[in-house]
């Protein structure tokens, strides 16, 4: 495979193959635009099935990414994020699942009125055309952005991390499969067939037109490298510096519930606790149990003088640590003078993903969720819940941060725009 691999990574001409890429996404994005909803259900339960029964294919296409990047020194969270077991292969189909199961944002109505002079004007949902998605790591990213943009009636240009690129071309046949079944174009869902990370530039471009939008999904650089230089609109997904604020009213045991979730269920996603805040009044009573909890569970602490006394194995935090998304077992705590600092602290840290309140007060709660300026706000629930699969939009593209468009998980529906249709009956303005 290793001989494959260089083959295609030495095109000769990336521009062209770019740009042809682009005109084939362009035309099967018209065709998108038409489909049926049954028929676009029909490739999408193809594709479920398609996953499950060639996951040891795809499995043991990514045991040889895998293999790749622990000889190349990765770190355990980005080994982490690459691997593919059986049971995600099975979450994957399952989101495909869930995916075809939801209602079909093409074409639906979302506001209807008449106007004095009797023309009745509609607002109603149309595809964007073709997405561009830039991904690094994660290649379940391929099955999530090809089946919701399927959905959304739009085709999609996938560029997928050059470590994940042997799981990508598996989950990639799964997807044409089901879309030559529905008799759709397989251009519909494009993988670029290279390594070359000018690729990445070349999209960025817009590839004279062929990319409509482009949604990265990545570490900070790429997404700082997209901002920079997209020419085309860019639905950013920012590094998820979340916080855990322990309120002095909050339920003991539930806080540490919460914690030990939000940072260590899965330390490497987006959605993971990267700052611990924990409200002054209560620190003498909740601070060492939720410390000491998370070390003992093998996870690093490093906090300002008040957390450290409450554990001597705890670090002392730099200036850094609390802007830092660690996407690895560190966390970051200090104590706050209530949840006005918390929020404070949000505000001058944060990266508007995720951030999430545990507190029996309602009136505290209300003034987090309602101050905390962010995509995803939570009261007395992990933060790990940041996925478009938990808001039962059964995959996601990624967690919008920006304010424009998309905000959250971008799903099926926020992959679409609207237009207006305008009915008259022979009316003329005056």
């Amino acid at each position: 495979m290793t001989t494959a691999l260089k083959a295609i990574d030495g095109s000769a001409d990336l521009p062209a193959l770019m740009t042809e890429l682009a005109k084939g996404a362009r035309a099967a994005a018209r065709v998108l635009a038409l489909a049926s909803p049954d028929q676009k259900n029909r490739a999408l339960e193809a594709i479920e099935r398609a996953i499950r029964s060639h996951a040891a294919k795809i499995l043991a296409a990514n045991a040889e990414d895998v293999a790749e990047v622990k000889a190349g020194g990765a770190t355990s969270a980005f080994i982490d994020r690459l691997t593919l077991t059986q049971a995600r292969v099975e979450a994957m189909a399952d989101g495909v699942a869930i995916v075809r199961g939801i209602a079909d944002p093409v074409g639906a109505i979302t506001e209807s009125w008449q106007r004095p002079n009797g023309m009745t004007i509609e607002r109603v949902r149309v595809p964007l055309g073709v997405i561009g998605v830039i991904f690094e790591s994660r290649p379940n990213v391929a099955a999530d952005a090809g089946v919701l943009c399927l959905k959304s009636g739009n085709a999609v240009i996938l560029r997928g991390g050059s470590d994940s690129f042997r799981s990508c071309r598996a989950i990639h046949e799964c997807l044409v499969q089901g879309l030559r079944e529905a008799g759709l174009p397989e251009a519909a869902i494009t993988l670029v067939p290279t390594r070359d990370r000018a690729a990445v530039g070349l999209m960025l471009s817009g590839l004279n037109g062929g990319i409509d939008v482009i949604v990265p999904r990545g570490g900070k650089s790429l997404v700082a490298r997209v901002e920079a230089e997209a020419r085309v609109p860019v639905f950013a997904h920012l590094e998820g510096v979340n916080h855990v604020y322990i309120d002095k009213s909050a339920n003991p045991e539930m806080a540490k519930s919460i914690v030990l979730n939000a940072k260590m269920r899965r330390t490497g996603v987006c959605g993971a606790a990267e700052t611990l805040l924990v409200d002054r009044a209560a620190a003498a009573t909740n601070l060492k149990p939720l410390v000491s909890m998370l070390i003992d569970v093998g996870c690093e602490v490093r906090g300002d003088a008040a957390v450290r006394e409450a554990d001597a194995r705890v670090k002392p935090a730099s200036d850094e640590d609390w802007d830092t998304e660690y996407l690895d077992a560190v966390i970051a705590a200090r104590v706050v003078d209530g949840v006005t600092e918390a929020i404070a602290h949000i505000h001058n840290h944060g990266s508007h993903h995720t951030d999430a309140i545990v507190a029996e007060d309602q009136a505290a709660a209300q003034k987090f969720l309602n101050e905390v300026d962010s995509a995803i706000v939570l009261h007395n629930a992990s933060t790990q819940f940041a996925d478009g699969g938990e808001f039962g939009f059964g995959a996601e593209i990624g967690i919008a941060t920006g304010k424009f468009h998309a905000r959250g998980p971008v799903g099926a529906e926020q992959l679409t725009t609207f237009k207006y249709r305008v009915h008259g009956t022979g009316q003329t303005r005056p």
